[in-house]
């Protein structure tokens, strides 16, 4: 079986050529190329292995391409105004889009628009779900990061406002970017932030929390992060602006773009214990990236940890062996890199007869059962996107329910034998107690008999 392949997929804001183009990240061979619109910045990304989804820079629509096909015309998904940032679920059931100050919740295989959550207060920046789907985040201008559970917003009461699990006020700058790493709920996110102060706190804050500060003017302090817990574990300061955020699969090394184009890697198994820290690129020299000539805007690391791709405004996408800090390739664009990230292709991909499993379907502009909105289609067919999926990955409410079920099973069979053999079981006990008592009657006998036995 051959080892999968990992690509890198690029957007730039002049679309010139091509609106996004596909390419062998070792190799650096050209493999697919999507025109039709530009995508702007945190606004593409992958719909279920079988679409690609790119929010239009200033435009109140998403464009989607099937991955294999060439030469196609991009479908417009209509939306109620100007996408900022655009995420889809890792198990291709949900699209979330940021339109101005709200988060817009689509369930793909109906189009239906399922929620609208207005807790920022500026327009939303970044948009990311975790690995498993079932909590998503986001950062906004606003200098807020929000950690929401997935179960929690669809299952809310319509009369009520949904609310967020966490609120992460520590930051004072708007939200540049954000990184989650793996395991779901346990997961650690890693933000970034033009902040230009210094908070001392490692407890979970909310909004309108009185927070000590320190001045540090010309700071800027991404932020790493727990979301089963919501504390925040490390904040590191460096003299510049961070624009972008990334750390490897293991998360051992957090890389940071700055704004005058250098790339930080922060070592996190280095300071156990430390809340707080200070990157000094004098004294850190050996872990700076230097080669892009603007600020850095999208960062992403190989699935092995050993190469870094970086985007940047000076309109070059570039390649770094990150052992030797050297860059290895450049690719030059016609504008600013607006995105640029490593994935593993999917088999829609590399495969020229592939089609996707169903079409898309209509998405909604506004919430079921709004006057003026949308209104669930009647008396037709409804295809639904990821219907094998939600065959074969049940949820995890049914999954803890099957978990209870064999485990009262595997008791009932294993510990207490089912009831027949109980009954068996209990008989069995009675009768070795009463030998036990036997036993011990007849010690107490020849015990007695030892005692009371006259002496010669």
């Amino acid at each position: 079986m051959a080892a999968p392949v990992e690509v890198a997929v690029c957007t730039d804001s002049s679309a010139q050529l091509w609106s996004c183009v596909v390419w062998e990240l070792h190799s650096g061979a050209n493999l697919l190329t999507y025109r039709g619109g530009q995508a702007g910045p945190r606004g593409l990304t992958l719909l279920n292995g079988e679409y690609l989804l790119a929010a239009q820079l200033g435009k109140n629509y998403i464009s989607a391409w099937e991955l294999q096909r060439k030469d196609q015309l991009q479908q417009k998904i209509m939306c109620p105004g100007p996408v900022t940032c655009l995420t889809t679920s890792p198990n291709g059931l949900y699209m979330l889009a940021g339109i101005a100050e709200s988060i817009y919740l689509w369930e793909v295989s109906t189009g239906n628009l399922l929620v609208i959550l207005s807790r920022h207060y500026q327009d939303i920046s970044c948009l990311q779900f975790t690995g498993d789907s079932s909590h998503f985040l986001s950062g906004g201008k606003d200098c807020l990061v929000l950690v929401w559970s997935l179960c929690s917003v669809l299952q809310v009461d319509s009369s009520r406002t949904p609310a967020p699990r966490h609120v992460w006020s520590h930051h004072t700058l708007p939200i540049t970017d954000m990184h989650c790493g793996f395991g779901g709920p346990l997961a650690r996110v890693a933000t970034a932030s033009l902040d230009q102060t210094v908070k001392g706190c490692s407890a979970p804050c909310t909004i309108g929390t009185p927070v000590s500060v320190e001045p540090h003017p010309m700071s800027a302090c991404p932020q790493l992060w727990e979301i089963s817990s919501g504390e925040l574990l490390l904040s590191v300061l460096f003299d510049v602006g961070i624009m972008a955020v990334t750390m490897d699969l293991a998360e051992h090394h957090m890389f940071c773009g700055g704004s005058e184009g250098s790339i930080f890697q922060v070592d996190l198994c280095t300071w156990p214990g430390q809340s707080e820290k200070s990157f000094q690129s004098e004294q850190d020299s050996g872990k700076v990236f230097k080669g892009h000539r603007n600020q850095v805007t999208c960062l992403s690391v190989s699935t092995d940890g050993s190469v870094l791709l970086s985007g940047s405004h000076d309109e070059t996408v570039r390649v770094w062996d990150i052992q030797s800090k050297q860059c290895i390739r450049t690719v030059t664009l016609k504008g600013p890199v607006t995105n640029a990230f490593i994935m593993l292709a999917p088999v829609s991909m590399l495969s020229s007869d592939f089609r996707p499993s169903l079409p898309l379907p209509h998405f909604n502009k506004h919430l079921l059962g709004a006057e003026h909105g949308d209104e669930q289609r009647r008396g037709g067919l409804t295809l639904r996107l990821g219907l094998h999926q939600q065959g074969s990955e049940p949820s995890y409410l049914e999954r803890a329910e099957q978990l209870h079920m064999v485990m009262c099973s595997t008791m009932e069979k294993n510990v207490l034998g089912g009831q027949d053999q109980l009954r068996i079981r209990i008989t069995e006990l009675e009768d070795e107690v009463q030998n036990l008592r036997k036993i011990n009657r007849d010690l107490f006998d020849f015990s007695t008999r030892i005692i009371t036995r006259p002496t010669k």
